[in-house]
């Protein structure tokens, strides 16, 4: 079974037609008081990256119990909700610095947050995400949930988190595999997109982007388009996306011995 792709919007109303699974922020969704009902799969980003990047903490934020009443909003009104992030703590060198608090305390922030959640809402599907900067910090975080009762081996999708904006690199392949070898296989790679998964497509359960919008800003409109840029066109991200789906090798990647060895 091949890698699911969320398409990553920024116009939730997307949800009401569109045909492939879309990838949409609470951040969003919460300024809408009437809700679309979704005609295909999709799941929730919680808004982490922005509300960390720009507060540096999430006090700007909804409350967990604020956060789970949304969730169960959106999964009875708007329907067909695969999942719903955590309101996890991202560990970028730039993020950490903005909360002043080390890699440590956003993992430790970071499983308390999915372990409030599930207990405040154990019928909704939250999933655990796990955060780091270096291949051991990912490992540790595994040994955090570990620690709280989670076996992250037994999920049926756990975020890998901070790899974004490096998710073409030999690192960001590099702590992909060292998960697997721990036991955690089924991965949803945050902001994976063309070049990552032309390097580890195979070895995530889904992924999902947005970049579509970034790239259409540089780029002329779609003939026939009448707008000034595609940023925000239908048209562009579902073509893209089917560029980023045709990416994805259909063979297993090489092996990290092989890698080094090529």
């Amino acid at each position: 079974m091949g890698v699911e792709f969320f398409l990553g919007t920024h116009e939730p109303g997307w949800l009401a037609w569109s045909p492939v699974p879309l990838f949409v922020s609470d951040r969003r969704l919460r300024r809408y008081r009437r809700l679309p009902r979704a005609a295909s799969r999709w799941a929730l980003d919680s808004g982490g990256f922005t509300e960390l990047d720009t507060h540096g903490s999430w006090d700007h934020g909804p409350s967990p119990v604020a956060y789970v009443a949304a969730v169960r909003r959106y999964r009875d009104e708007i329907g067909q909700l695969v999942w719903a992030a955590p309101q996890d703590w991202m560990c970028e060198p730039w993020i950490t610095a903005k909360t002043g608090l080390s890699i440590g305390e956003h993992q430790r922030r970071t499983v308390h947050n999915y372990l409030t959640l599930r207990a405040l809402a154990p019928d909704l599907p939250f999933v655990p995400v796990v955060q780091g900067w270096r291949v051991d910090d990912y490992l540790r975080c595994v040994d955090l949930y570990a620690a709280a009762g989670v076996d992250l081996a037994t999920a049926r999708v756990v975020g890998l988190g901070s790899v974004c904006r490096r998710q073409a690199t030999g690192e960001a392949a590099d702590i992909v595999d060292a998960l697997h070898s721990v036991g955690v296989g089924r991965l949803h790679g945050f902001g994976i997109k063309i070049l990552g998964l032309r390097r580890y497509g195979q070895r995530l359960a889904s992924a999902d982007s947005m970049a579509w919008s970034i790239a259409a800003r540089y780029e002329k409109p779609l003939p026939g388009c009448t707008h000034a840029t595609c940023a925000n066109c239908a048209r562009y991200a579902f073509a893209w996306r089917d560029n980023v789906i045709a990416s994805i090798p259909t063979h297993e990647p090489l092996s990290l011995f092989d890698r080094e060895a090529a």
